[in-house]
């Protein structure tokens, strides 16, 4: 009769187990590491809205009064308006003026969100 022990196998069957042992480690290892850079870099994050952006230019006119004009538009924004006038007097394409804005009012861009960003104060 033989005496079987545990630690009498042959080497090309010990091996087996050591290199299943380190693919499970690095594949943990990467599932872990994407995961966390996920978290960290915000892949998940579609939501994200950025703020209204216009560019303009200012001419002062004779009166003490400006009119603004509407060069760009953000991404995100609708139109722009004078803080004295209003909502109501909004310019929503490139090349439009406000005219008659006060001294001391300030240009604001709007999203559809109605989010509000001062362009620029006269």
């Amino acid at each position: 009769m033989t005496d079987l022990s545990l630690f009498d196998t042959d080497a090309d069957e010990r091996a087996v187990s050591p290199v299943i042992g380190v693919i499970l480690m690095v594949a943990i290892t990467v599932i872990l590491a994407a995961v966390i850079a996920t978290a960290v870099l915000g892949f998940g994050d579609g939501n994200l809205q950025s703020n209204a952006q216009a560019g303009v230019t200012v001419e002062q006119n004779a009166t003490d009064t400006y009119d603004v004009t509407l060069t760009k538009l953000g991404d995100n924004t609708e139109g722009i308006y004078c803080s004295d006038q209003g909502y109501d007097e909004n310019v929503t394409s490139v090349g439009n003026r406000l005219t008659g804005c006060d001294e001391n009012a300030s240009v604001v861009a709007y999203t559809s969100g109605n989010d509000t960003q001062v362009v620029r104060t006269l």
